[in-house]
């Protein structure tokens, strides 16, 4: 997220997915719901959303 200035990379995203799921197996029987927002950085948008949307899936 270089635009952002947060100095996250794909793998933190797809950390933070993991995560998430985590929360939602432990809490609320593994249901997820996505809203991605933002996209300021159309360089690595497509990436980012394509690994959050693999590790949902579980791939």
């Amino acid at each position: 997220d270089p635009l952002g200035q947060l100095k996250l990379e794909n793998k933190d995203f797809i950390q933070m997915t993991r995560t998430v799921k985590q929360w939602a197996d432990e809490t609320c029987a593994g249901r997820v719901v996505s809203c991605l927002e933002g996209g300021y950085n159309l360089e690595t948008l497509g990436e980012t959303v394509k690994k959050h949307v693999a590790e949902l899936n579980n791939q």
